[in-house]
Formats: structure tokens, sequence, C-alpha cells
């Protein structure tokens, strides 16, 4: 009987085969099909964007493309050394009276003797900044985002006027910000921190509940058995298990802020963009590019300083576990 029922078995898997295979295709197919169609509507909402764009460039939009880098190659300093001059405000060999040449007269003085390159004085500034305006952002997201959690506050009218407040806090970019406060406060850091830490805080509350509402809360329901107070079930069960991912994201959150803050000094608030606006605009090559290189070698550092830092208050264990996986 038993080989009897062999061929009856394997006629039923070869069919159970079969039928999985046929599906399998099938589903492949219709990837197919929907990667060509995704393909095609990009192809035509890219053309009618190009198309958008060359009428509203007066229908020269295709006809200067290939005059695109002609900027970058007439915006070229005498010599590669005034770059590194006009970077340390060191005496030009082209000087002639006019400003474009004038370094030394940027200098700022500390004492009779020591002075500071007046671009590394205003890249300072801009990174204060952006320090500052990040300790107050992430300060009221930290006090935000708790209130925000549905895992932690009941009261649904709670959690929707804060997460409101955060959204309209993150619905504006940080330069219309600056702008509007400029008109108030006039031109200056202040506004710039300002705005900066306002974005911050709608920017940043977002992540924090986000990362909160993912906690585990079996630490939670102990606390709250035990009879503890709403403080204390958030400073000892959930604290603990979100605080290495807040460190995380403020330090992100500082890198975009050090760009954000020198975008901001372009429309007067203060610091390395303001100096860059004014050289760009006044056909300054050489202190434009000194500032790039200036600017460049800043975001690096803040990098590689957040990534050591990240490690430091995590700890290693967590990025080595990832490394030996890879």
């Amino acid at each position: 009987m038993a080989h009897v029922a062999e061929p009856a078995q394997l006629s039923g898997l070869q069919e159970s085969s079969r039928t999985i295979l046929d599906h399998y295709q099938q589903q492949v197919r219709t990837r197919r099909i929907y990667t060509v169609v995704s393909i095609v509507v990009f192809l035509i909402v890219l053309a009618a964007s190009l198309d958008f764009a060359n009428q509203a460039n007066s229908g020269k939009f295709f006809e200067r493309l290939p005059y695109f880098f002609d900027f970058i190659k007439s915006f070229v300093p005498n010599s590669p050394l005034e770059i590194f001059r006009a970077m340390f405000d060191l005496p030009s060999p082209y000087a002639d009276g006019s400003i474009k040449f004038d370094y030394t007269s940027d200098r700022v003085w500390i004492t009779d003797s020591f002075y500071i390159p007046n671009f590394f004085y205003q890249l300072a500034i801009t990174l204060n900044i952006a320090i500052v305006s990040t300790i107050l952002g992430s300060t009221g997201a930290f006090l935000l985002c708790f209130f925000a959690s549905s895992n932690l506050v009941g009261s649904r009218a709670v959690r929707w006027g804060v997460r409101r407040i955060m959204e309209i806090m993150r619905a504006f970019p940080e330069i219309v910000i600056a702008g509007l406060l400029a008109a108030i406060l006039s031109i200056g850091p202040i506004a710039a921190i300002i705005a900066v830490s306002f974005h911050t805080i709608g920017a940043l509350g977002k992540l924090f509940f986000e990362v909160v509402e993912n906690a585990d809360m079996r630490p939670d329901e102990g606390l709250r058995a035990s009879g503890s107070s709403w403080l204390e079930r958030v400073r000892f069960a959930i604290l603990p298990q979100v605080l290495p991912n807040f460190v995380s994201y403020t330090l992100l959150r500082t890198e975009i802020n050090v760009r954000a803050s020198t975008i901001i000094g372009a429309v007067g608030g203060g610091g390395i963009g303001e100096v860059f606006s004014l050289s760009i605009g006044r056909d300054h090559a050489a202190k434009t590019y000194a500032i790039i290189i200036l600017l460049l070698v800043t975001v690096i550092c803040v990098d590689q300083f957040s990534a050591w830092l990240r490690r430091r208050l995590i700890g290693r264990q967590s990025f080595e576990f990832g490394r030996g996986a890879a």
C-alpha cells in the first residue's frame, strides 16, 4: 500500500510546487509592471518639471545649461595663496587700496600683539549660535516629548495640543523665522538663536516622543504597581531606556544647526554666513573660497566629534556589535 501511495504523494508535491512557482512568477511579472509604470511616471513628472523651469526662466533654462559652470570658472582668485592670506588676515601682494585685497583691517585684536582672524571669529559666532540653540531646543523638546507620548499621557486633548505645538514650531524653516524676528529684534545673533531654537524644539520633540512611545513599558508597570508617581515612572522606567537615543538625536541636530546658523547669517543673523554672503556678492573670490574651506573643515570636525562623543556616552560595544556583524 505504501508503494502505491508514493506516486500520488509525489504528484501532489509536484503540483503544489508548480502552483507556488506560478504564483511567484506572477508576482515577479506584477512587480516588473509596477516598476516600469513608476519609471514612466517619474520621467513624465521630470519632463514637466523641467518644462516648467524653462518657462519660469523665460525660456532660457535649456539654453543656459551649457554655461552652468561659467561662474565657477571665472570666479578664481589671483593666486591659490590668496585663499590662505584671506583666511588668516595676512597682507596681500595684490593690495591696491580696495577692500577686495584688504585682509588685515578685519583682524579682531585680543591684545596689542595678538589677533584672531576675522573668519575664525565669525565662525566662532556661528558655532556659538548653533550650540546655544541646540541646548535650548533640546531642553524644550525634552520637556514636551513626554506629554506627547500616548503610553505616558492618557488625555488625548493634552497629547493633541502638545503635538500641534511642535508641528507649528517645525513647520517654518529657520530662515523664515529669523527674517520675521530680524524685523522685530533687528539683525544679529539673538534673532538667529531664537529662530534655530524654535525650529529645534519642534523637530527634536517629534523624534523624542516617538522614541518614548517605543520604550518597553514593563518597568513602568512595575513602578505603577508599587505606587510610584508619574514623574518617578518617567525618571526611573522610561528615561534610562530613551536617553541614549536622545543624545544621538541631539548630536545629529547640532550638526544640522551649524549649517542652519550659517544660512541664517546670510539674512542678517551674523556669523560666517553674513561675511560669506558679502564676499560672494562683492566678487571676492579668495575670501569666498577661504570661507568654504573653513565651513567644510568645521562640518567634518563637528561630525567626527559627535561620533566620538556618541561612542563615549552610549558605549563602544554598540558599535563593535554592528561592525562584527558586517
